[in-house]
């Protein structure tokens, strides 16, 4: 079972007051806060890609056949729910890749242009 970090009736903070371990089933009671984040297996499944691949984004868009506009904004998701509020600028970030060499030029004009389309 999934538990949410918020109340469901009034909103405030979840208090857990008991845990048990599956395989030995040793239990601990107390007052166990949860983080101010639940991040659910689908993110979860994007930040273990990310990792495997060492950061690359190209490697990232190839594997699951979207684009970069698609996984900065999956990005931005994640960033935020991490409470994580400051902007970030994908001009920057597309000029940072292109000139790591992680995307060729042609691949920086496309996205760029894809921003444009986006930002309109």
């Amino acid at each position: 079972m999934k538990i949410n970090n918020k109340c469901p009736f009034c909103g405030g903070k979840i208090i857990i007051k008991k845990v048990k371990c599956r395989d030995c089933e040793v239990e601990f009671e107390g007052d166990f806060e949860l983080p101010d984040y639940v991040i659910d297996e689908q993110v979860w499944d994007f930040i273990k890609l990310y990792l495997k691949v060492r950061g690359n984004l190209k490697e990232v868009e190839r594997i699951l056949g979207v684009s970069y506009p698609t996984i900065r904004a999956r990005f931005e998701e994640i960033r935020k729910a991490l409470g994580f509020t400051e902007e970030y600028d994908d001009k920057s970030e597309i000029i940072s890749l292109l000139e790591k060499g992680e995307i060729t030029a042609e691949e920086a004009l496309k996205r760029l242009e894809e921003l444009k389309k986006k930002e309109e």
